[in-house]
């Protein structure tokens, strides 16, 4: 690249950050920091209704988590109206927009008209070339201008896509767009063109629903005599049914994915999988991504959203995260996991250890941070045990095991999961009974679960009193 790239993450603030623009987000981040570049973040907030404070914070707080950091300061598009209008007068000036009054039952009976004659709704330029005089006598009757490009409307606009290849569209098919509103304000379309020129943005990287704007945006860019930047629009994500993802396919707010329990570096690997590839290659660390991304290989077909891999892709980060660090981030996340308050409220320097001590165990049976904080729920339940239904079938057929397994394991001495082992094999042996039968009633009375951690292992994490304690409960004594 002969100039530094320069990409632009711009999402407007009406709502969360959603996943889709996560993607879009983590694309442009990639494509900047492959080529030693920047990406900037502009706040889209023009539409001073919708935008929100809230919507704005969990933006912002989506990328951090995601580990995707902007480089420079925030830019909140709304401040930068006079720029905008400053732009669009310019053009007044050269000839290149004008002033139109049609008003807003004009400008309906227009759309009515093109669709009873099955035509798409255009402006129909009717104040392009309008004198002075008309102009004059509109003023005069109150009605208010806004400011429109003169367009071309001959020809084609083409857009020579880095994702879509050569896309051209018919100029007659592109009306003269309003620049700014009758109340001075300005529209996206200019907005967006005035905002990537002066921040320098080399490539739009955004999804392909935009790529008509880009059409638009181009002859803005041709009007003011810019360069326009290099343009990449990626498929959108769908649905596993082929569907836009919306709503009715699951979570769409990062913030979700975040309660779900799902690590970030997870949920980045497999965003970065959602139309690009390299191979078949799953999985990629950080700096992987960095050294491999480029949008050679983003496909155009739409990538579909899979639950089920991203949990599957989740295990295998946690699996791979080191005990410490695993325990750090799932207690960092408490505040956000539906099942997190309980723990929370017991996490000390104890708890902490033994988290950490189990954490071996736990992470093999879990996808997620949310399962993993309930398959750790046996370490702070409160006594006695609530059982559920499976424990309490398993205590049901072995209970009588246990007053003799809690004589052998008082005289446990160190207390390891090795000695524990020993005695409890011992037992087996010395009865006849399989380990099973003699394991699963431990796990349940330890537990109150059917299913858990190696059952020595956590005989060992739990300590002497706390194990002999839960037995205890269950022979009454």
């Amino acid at each position: 690249m002969t100039e530094p790239v320069v990409t632009r993450f711009a999402p407007s603030p009406t709502g969360f950050l959603h996943i889709g623009g996560a993607r879009t987000a983590l694309f442009n981040w990639l494509f900047a920091r492959h080529h030693g570049g920047k990406m900037l973040l502009r706040i889209e907030d023009t539409d001073r209704e919708r935008s929100t404070e809230p919507a704005i914070a969990a933006i912002l707080d989506g990328l951090s988590w995601l580990g995707l950091e902007w480089d420079g300061d925030t830019i909140y598009q709304f401040s930068r109206a006079a720029r905008h209008a400053e732009a669009a007068n310019g053009l007044l000036e050269r000839g290149l927009a004008y002033k139109c009054y049609a008003t807003q039952e004009e400008l309906t009976e227009m759309r009515d008209a093109a669709r009873r004659e099955g035509r798409p709704p255009r402006y129909d330029g009717r104040w392009r070339d309008r004198t002075d005089a008309d102009r004059a006598a509109a003023i005069q009757e109150g009605r208010k201008a806004v400011i429109r490009l003169k367009a071309p409307h001959e020809g084609e606009t083409v857009i020579d896509d880095k994702v879509q290849g050569r896309v051209t569209f018919p100029n007659k098919d592109l009306d003269d767009l309003v620049l700014l509103r009758s109340d001075g304000t300005p529209t996206y379309m200019l907005a967006v063109v005035v905002d990537d020129h002066d921040m320098g943005v080399t490539h739009i990287i955004r999804g392909d629903d935009h790529l008509t704007n880009a059409a638009r945006q181009t002859q803005i860019y041709d009007a003011l005599g810019w360069k326009v930047p290099v343009m990449a629009h990626i498929p959108l994500i769908h649905g596993q049914d082929g569907a836009k993802l919306s709503k009715r396919h699951g979570a769409l707010g990062v913030d979700a994915y975040r309660s779900l329990g799902i690590l970030p570096d997870a949920l980045r690997n497999y965003l970065v999988r959602l139309g690009w590839s390299q191979g078949d290659r799953e999985f990629f660390t950080t700096a992987d991504m960095i050294e491999a991304f480029d949008l050679a290989q983003v496909g155009r077909s739409a990538a579909r959203f899979d639950m089920v891999k991203l949990e599957n892709m989740n295990g295998h980060y946690m699996r791979a995260t080191p005990d410490a660090e695993l325990t750090r981030l799932m207690l960092e996340t408490l505040p956000h996991l539906p099942n997190g308050a309980e723990l929370a409220e017991k996490v000390d320097d104890d708890m902490r250890a033994k988290l950490i001590a189990a954490m071996p165990g736990l992470k093999e049976r879990a996808k997620t941070l949310v399962e993993l904080v309930e398959g750790a729920r046996f370490l702070y339940a409160a006594r006695p045990l609530d059982m559920d239904a499976k424990a309490m079938e398993i205590l049901g057929k072995g209970r009588e095991h246990l007053p003799a397994l809690v004589a052998l394991l008082e005289n446990v001495e160190p207390w390891t999961a090795a000695g524990a082992e020993a005695a409890v094999r011992g037992y087996a042996e010395e009865t006849g009974a399989k380990l099973g039968q003699v394991a699963q009633p431990l796990r349940a009375a330890l537990t109150g679960r059917g299913t858990s951690p190696g059952i020595f292992d956590v005989l060992a994490v739990l300590g002497r009193d706390e194990s002999l304690g839960r037995l205890r409960d269950q022979i009454g004594v």
